[in-house]
């Protein structure tokens, strides 16, 4: 996928959602981009979900 492909997708969002994958995970961003949407989500919904495990873990 090309970032011409998704002119129906906010520009700005896809570029938040490459980057919070990107640096969680340190996949490069044409491995994200050839994500379809839907497995893009699923994989930022767990790295949220990671997130508030740890977060709850510190705060114990």
């Amino acid at each position: 996928m090309t970032l011409a492909a998704v002119a129906t997708y906010p520009r700005e969002q896809l570029f938040q959602e490459i980057a919070y994958i990107a640096y969680h995970f340190h996949w490069p961003a044409d491995q994200i981009l050839d994500m379809e949407h839907e497995e893009r989500h699923i994989w930022l919904r767990e790295i949220a979900r990671i997130n508030r495990e740890i977060n709850e873990a510190r705060r114990r």
